[in-house]
């Protein structure tokens, strides 16, 4: 298991360097011919793989940075910089969707030339280095939400660059000049969706919300129906990572009469039935005095 686990490190570390590597080369090639050909379409579009090269350098520095051991100061590690990472993409890519609205709304009332066949071979490109990119992150993006933001970033940047080629070919057929600006703002509103999902993940995580997918119902309810435990409470669910997540829960029993591998096989149930990486649980009897947290605003 820890060899699979290493071994998917290595494959993401080599995502992520080629990702990052294609992406800025096709940042720089496409701001230098957007500039040449008068594209916005092609300029915000290089503004978009931008903030995603730096969202994938954000991804991959959180990720080698959360495998980094505990220490006294640090108990839980570097895990929760994973969050960080994944909320911080998200806010920088909506400074970039706000400067390219911004811009894009000036083009509608001082409309500018564009050479539509430099537009279509750059976005063209652009269409298949994220796709190739994308493909890299495809198999993990369901279990990490910072491989699932590094995925969007480029599917959606395959997407976006499919739609400037097309805001190519409409210019060469009509040299209707504001399908430009009109593409730019379709672009943004297209990429918004997705990142407002991603933001309202990362800022739950980041206050510790219970993580998407955590069946809370279903925990409390298997707690409760095991035997000799009477009542639970000050149950709390939280993520420590973007993939890595922690309960803590008092348990009430009736007598003493617990087997000695109780808490092992609670432990193990908890992580394969409903995914707790970390637990921390405390047994207390029905007869001792009343514990502090049980009180009301404890769960």
């Amino acid at each position: 298991m820890p060899h699979d686990h290493n071994h998917q490190i290595s494959n993401y570390n080599r995502a992520f360097a080629i990702g990052v590597f294609l992406n800025v080369i096709f940042v720089a090639i496409e701001a230098g011919y957007g500039v040449a050909a008068g594209s916005l379409a092609l300029i915000a579009d290089a503004g978009h793989n931008l903030s995603d090269v730096l969202s994938l350098l954000l991804a991959w520095g959180a990720g080698l940075l959360a495998t980094k051991a505990a220490t006294e100061k640090r108990t839980y590690g570097f895990r929760k910089v994973t969050i960080i990472a994944s909320l911080a993409s998200a806010i920088l890519l909506l400074v970039a969707l706000g400067g390219i609205t911004w811009e894009a709304i000036g083009r509608f009332f001082n409309p500018k030339p564009v050479d539509g066949i430099v537009v279509i071979a750059v976005a063209a490109v652009g269409v298949v280095i994220n796709t190739i990119t994308a493909l890299f992150f495809v198999s993990g993006q369901k279990h990490d939400l910072n491989i699932r933001t590094a995925f969007f970033h480029m599917a959606a940047d395959a997407v976006v660059s499919l739609g400037v080629v097309v805001a190519g070919i409409i210019i060469l057929a009509t040299g209707w000049l504001l399908i430009d600006p009109l593409i730019s703002l379709l672009i943004v509103a297209v990429i918004l969706v997705g990142t407002w999902s991603l933001l309202r993940i990362s800022l739950n995580l980041a206050i510790d919300s219970v993580p998407e997918g955590i069946d809370m119902v279903g925990i409390k309810r298997y707690l409760t129906s095991l035997e000799n435990v009477c009542q639970i409470h000050d149950l709390h669910v939280w993520p420590m990572s973007t993939t890595e997540v922690a309960l803590s829960v008092h348990l009430i029993i009736v007598d003493d009469s617990l087997k000695d591998d109780f808490l092992c096989k609670l432990q193990q149930q908890l992580h394969d039935r409903f995914g707790i990486e970390h637990s921390t649980i405390q047994v207390e009897r029905q007869d001792d005095a009343p514990c502090m947290l049980n009180k009301n605003g404890c769960i």
